[in-house]
């Protein structure tokens, strides 16, 4: 069993957003990282509804009026939660099974700890109330580098090279997209 790390939450946060590698493999290894990689979504997940919730009362609404007020910011809040969660499932789904290579050996958590570190960058979303075009920029910049960040975690999560974690990290985009577009678009039995 790996012991934990003595390195700072914050640093790890800090190296994980400037996508160092060696932090990743650090937080792959610490098996007691878990809660940290949680407290990070938590974090983003957090800076996502207040930052949604403050433009909302600057007067911008992303939803275009299609969803009230509070159902907006649940859904806004709790948006980096589930992705964290089925991505990760589908990235290691895809990448333990069918893209593994003869060095991968991982499991859901480890996968898990280093998605989760990804999510830092999703902090920025809580300036996403600022005027736009700044407003939308940050929103814009927070997902495209969470999308980098998690290219990184998988890529050292399950030993891959870069081009492998991208083709993983794109068929869990792939899946999660696809499944739900389903929950939306197909009704349900009742």
């Amino acid at each position: 069993m790996t012991q934990p790390s003595n390195t700072p939450f914050g640093l790890r946060m800090f190296r994980a957003a400037v996508l160092h590698a060696d932090t990743y493999e650090e937080v792959e290894a610490d098996r007691s990282a878990l809660p940290q990689a949680l407290a990070v979504v938590a974090l983003a997940s957090v800076s996502a509804g207040l930052g949604a919730w403050l433009r909302t009362l600057a007067g911008h609404d992303l939803s275009g009026g299609a969803l009230p007020l509070p159902t907006y910011l649940a859904v806004v809040t709790l948006e980096p939660l589930v992705i964290w969660l089925t991505s990760g499932a589908f990235a290691y789904m895809v990448g333990a099974t069918f893209l593994a290579g003869p060095e991968t050996e991982t499991d859901y958590r480890e996968v898990l700890r280093t998605t989760g570190f990804a999510f830092t960058p999703g902090i920025l979303s809580a300036f996403g109330w600022l005027p736009d075009p700044i407003g939308l920029g940050i929103l814009a910049l927070a997902r495209v580098w969470i999308l980098i960040a998690c290219i990184v975690a998988v890529r050292q999560a399950l030993d891959f090279t870069t081009i492998r974690a991208v083709g993983t990290f794109g068929s869990a985009t792939a899946l999660l997209w696809l499944l739900l577009w389903g929950l939306t678009v197909v009704p349900l039995p009742i």
